[in-house]
């Protein structure tokens, strides 16, 4: 796991599964530029760290000019991107029948077109050097229907399917992209599913009525614990992986693809 003075560029990471992949790989010794579209957080985050090698950019991933812009920036100031991790995403909850156009919109704004945004944008520079690795995190509920969940569970669809295409167009230029699929994590983005205290053992518990399994590790994830399969798909240790989707979910859905 050496990253030293290696520059990453991870998307959401003020928070969440993003902060703990941007804490780890500072701790590997990388140069990291942390975006995220919400700058309080960010910056709050950024400072907690006390590191010298995260420069933070407030970036609203979904417009795709921003994305154009901010990572030329980064190919200047901290040198030529060497990996990529894409978190960023965002949940609205709602049947199907009743989510509003913008809510539909908004999911797929973020979670697959940002996606594409990013990961397009930085696979140009890593095409004319041919080198580099990308994680773009996932969900497994891309593979498994959820209820409320349509619209979330279409953007991961898409943004799986999307990450093993762009992997496939790589490939001859030695560049890697794999996908981290994790079941319930510990996240602000999990937290606001939960009602009352027992959330956490609901979760893990699942529901019969939602067609939802539990999970069998009877536990729920860290963001660490998701970090630490994204940084293993990033590394040389995982030189001969691409394509993959890793399921980081306690067994929640069964292997299931």
């Amino acid at each position: 796991m050496n990253f030293q003075n290696k520059v990453v560029l991870v998307t959401g990471a003020a928070q969440g599964i993003g902060a703990a992949v941007v804490d780890k790989l500072c701790q590997y010794g990388a140069k990291v530029a942390a975006l995220d579209s919400n700058e309080t957080v960010l910056y709050r985050f950024i400072d907690s760290l006390r590191s010298q090698t995260v420069l933070p950019f407030v970036v609203d991933i979904s417009d795709s000019r921003q994305v154009i812009c901010v990572v030329e920036q980064i190919e200047k100031t901290l040198g030529p991107i060497d990996y990529l991790v894409s978190v960023a995403g965002i949940l609205r909850m709602g049947d199907l029948l009743a989510l509003s156009d913008e809510d539909w919109q908004a999911t797929f704004s973020v979670n697959t077109t940002g996606a594409f945004n990013i990961t397009r944008t930085v696979a140009r520079y890593m095409k004319e050097r041919c080198s580099g690795s990308m994680v773009v995190v996932s969900s497994n509920a891309a593979s498994v229907p959820r209820m409320q969940m349509g619209a979330y569970a279409a953007s991961k669809a898409a943004v799986t399917m999307l990450a093993k295409c762009l992997a496939l167009e790589l490939a001859a230029f030695n560049i890697r992209c794999n996908i981290v699929s994790p079941g319930s994590t510990d996240t602000a983005m999990q937290r606001a599913l939960w009602t009352d205290a027992s959330g956490p053992e609901k979760v893990i518990a699942g529901s019969l009525d939602h067609h939802r399994l539990g999970i069998p590790l009877q536990k729920i994830a860290s963001p660490d614990t998701i970090a630490d399969a994204v940084i293993f798909l990033l590394s040389e240790q995982a030189s001969h992986i691409t394509m993959h989707d890793l399921r980081v979910d306690g067994g929640a859905t069964l292997g299931c693809q």
